[in-house]
């Protein structure tokens, strides 16, 4: 895929690019599409907009976005490793306490 236009990413923490996810993706094993972009620019917007970020409260307002296309299943279909810890990670974000529990299988 071609890279988005950084325009799609307002709420984009300081110094993320698109160059950066790209990387933190392929360290993941994560090739990125045009619904991978949409879910990092969600996230972004989450973040943007709460001061804390409640790891329960972000997943659900992501199954809420997502729902038509899936939901839960839609959003690990993209981020196996879970959809808010690779999601924030490949986003430039911070990824939210609990977010990441190695003895259940998420990785980052």
């Amino acid at each position: 895929m071609s890279k988005p236009d950084p325009d799609m990413f307002p709420h984009a923490p300081q110094g993320w690019d698109v160059d950066e996810a790209l990387t933190r993706a392929g360290s993941l094993g994560i090739e990125l599409t045009d619904d991978h972009w949409e879910v990092v620019a969600a996230l972004q917007e989450y973040c943007s907009k709460h001061e804390v970020v409640n790891r329960r409260e972000l997943v659900d307002a992501l199954n809420e976005k997502f729902h038509i296309k899936g939901g839960t299943r839609f959003l690990y279909y993209l981020f196996p490793g879970g959809p808010v810890a690779q999601g924030c990670t490949v986003a430039g974000l911070e990824v939210p306490f609990g977010s990441v529990d190695r003895s259940f299988g998420s990785v980052v």
